[in-house]
């Protein structure tokens, strides 16, 4: 991870055939074409891989969690639970929508922690969103069955994720509905870009026509199409399908990479006493684009997370003090920092959550260092990151 260490000749080539057709948009301009409709492409290689009915794409990670959502009918006054842990996209799909982001503890998957969805449920709530953070995948298993019980939408961001697995199916494909990152330190990229899979027809159909102003596609006169209900732009372009095209080729040949050094990794530290790996559910295959950890405390994790930096392991991150990815930092989503009026309604709900505390999350995160797996490292630059890092950990366990 990222795909973007990788670029080489097909992805050249599949841009190339774009700019030579002269057509960069997704839809319509069937003469001028020479057949070639990258987005769809992308689309059917993405359902293929993720062993949906259905693919869309769109124009970001973020776009594809609005549409998403929107698509399963999330709207005005719903609540969607949510993690402490996760991008600020998350929230921000949520109140695009106009809807209410409820955030709950995670455990040491890092992600959802089952317990605490079951008891943040109301008559309000919607959906369920798992983000798999960092590659892998939260207790899909038991917020299957309590969104089965409850009677609410599975959505999982696996923005970060794809690649991994949970009981033999592809992440995203577990839940209703699934989205994807395709952004420039993805483990696939477009540069930017985003996608959408699902087995539910009605979601699908809802995705293909709200991600492009409404538009029907029935027929081949894009100017005659109707516009069954309201929609907006989030389409993406024929460049950046172009570019994940070539990607997702790759994908499984990237995870093969990532998955080699991380256990070269691993296996520095699998012995230190002290540190303890993040679990990965039973039934669980992550995609290998994180190496994360536990260290016995706050603070050496956060000694630990500055000097392997120090010591080189660049690409190191201690989430807890992190501005874009943990609770703690977002303010603006608390205090409702927008540049328009929020409504009433979400301020009155949001207000509502005001200084609940997270001591769950906070266990876990500030315990919590993570390093980023490489494509294009080198057998050599493996060994001595290894060495590296269990030096460094050693030593950082060794003071109290």
């Amino acid at each position: 991870m990222p795909g973007f260490e990788m670029f080489g000749a097909l992805e050249r080539a599949e841009v190339q055939e774009v700019l030579d057709s002269g057509v960069l948009m997704r839809y319509g301009f069937d003469g001028m074409r020479k057949g070639h409709w990258k987005a769809k492409e992308l689309e059917q290689a993405l359902a293929s891989r993720m062993q949906t009915t259905y693919a869309h794409t769109v124009s970001s990670g973020t776009a594809a969690l609005t549409v998403a959502m929107a698509s399963a009918g999330i709207g005005a006054g719903d609540e969607v639970i949510m993690p402490t842990f996760t991008f600020v996209a998350s929230f921000e799909a949520v109140l695009a929508l106009g809807a209410i982001p409820v955030l709950v503890d995670i455990d040491d998957t890092l992600t959802l922690e089952p317990g605490a969805v079951e008891k943040a449920i109301t008559e309000q709530t919607k959906a369920v969103m798992p983000v798999h953070m960092c590659g892998s995948m939260a207790d899909l298993k038991s917020l299957k069955g309590i969104c089965d019980k409850y009677e609410l939408t599975l959505v999982e961001d696996a923005c970060q994720a794809i690649g991994g697995s949970f009981e033999g199916k592809p992440l995203g494909s577990y839940g209703d509905i699934g989205c994807f990152s395709f952004d420039f330190v993805k483990t696939i990229t477009c540069g930017e870009g985003g996608g959408l899979i699902t087995n539910n027809k009605d979601f699908y159909t809802h995705a293909d026509h709200y991600s492009d102003h409404g538009h029907d596609h029935i027929g081949k006169d894009r100017g005659a199409e109707t516009h069954p209900f309201l929609g907006y732009n989030y389409r993406i372009s024929e460049l950046h399908a172009a570019v994940g095209l070539a990607q997702i080729k790759r994908l499984d040949d990237f995870l093969d990479i990532q998955e080699k050094h991380y256990n070269m990794l691993v296996a520095s530290i699998e012995n230190l006493d002290g540190i303890t790996l993040r679990r990965v559910p039973e039934g669980g295959v992550q995609n290998y684009s994180f190496l994360n950890f536990f260290l016995p405390t706050e603070n050496q994790a956060r000694k630990a997370q500055k000097e392997l930096v120090a010591a080189g392991v660049d690409a190191c991150f201690y989430w807890f003090d992190n501005n874009w990815h943990y609770h703690t930092k977002w303010d603006h989503l608390k205090g409702l920092q927008s540049l328009g009026p929020v409504s009433d309604q979400i301020k009155k709900r949001m207000k509502q959550q005001s200084g609940r505390t997270f001591i769950s999350s906070d266990h876990w995160m500030g315990r919590t260092v993570s390093c980023l797996i490489k494509l294009s490292w080198t057998e050599e630059e493996v060994s001595q990151r290894a060495s590296t890092l269990s030096s460094v950990l050693a030593n950082v366990l060794k003071e109290v």
